[in-house]
């Protein structure tokens, strides 16, 4: 590996699970609290709080997404689908909850910018070899 030289296949594929693995277990924990610390009333109290629409829906909506979106993202499973999701509960985390904290912690969006990034990326790229999707990929290829 050189530092100018593009990085070959496996790399990318090393790479894209190590992101899928980290990106997957920080949602699944931030899903994990709504849905079993907070509870569905308890997060829709705070999008309501935080002036988010429709938190009734919204608030169980992005915790259920967070949750099962990042365990997509850990086996590599639909990975464009969960990543494409979760970019939108980042981008409305940013719209309505962090831009107005400016962009450093512990109020700003530097946190969920990132993880925007991140899942951007996992949407246009896709999981990678060394995922459930890859599998299924090669399996039908094959058929």
């Amino acid at each position: 590996m050189s530092l100018f030289n593009r990085a070959s296949a496996n790399q990318l594929n090393v790479g894209l699970t190590i992101l899928r693995g980290v990106v997957g277990t920080i949602f699944v924990a931030h899903g994990a609290q709504k849905l079993f610390v907070f509870g569905f009333a308890g997060v829709a109290g705070a999008f309501e709080q935080m002036g988010i629409p429709a938190p009734g829906i919204a608030g169980p909506l992005v915790a259920l997404v967070e949750f099962f979106g990042g365990l997509a993202l850990i086996v590599g499973l639909l990975t464009r689908l969960a990543a494409a999701g979760l970019a939108v509960t980042m981008l409305g985390a940013i719209l309505f909850v962090h831009l107005s904290g400016g962009l450093f912690l512990p109020n700003g969006s530097e946190f969920a910018l990132s993880l925007l990034g991140a899942v951007t990326l996992l949407t246009l790229a896709g999981a990678g070899a060394f995922s459930l999707d890859g599998v299924i990929g090669r399996q039908r290829a094959g058929a």
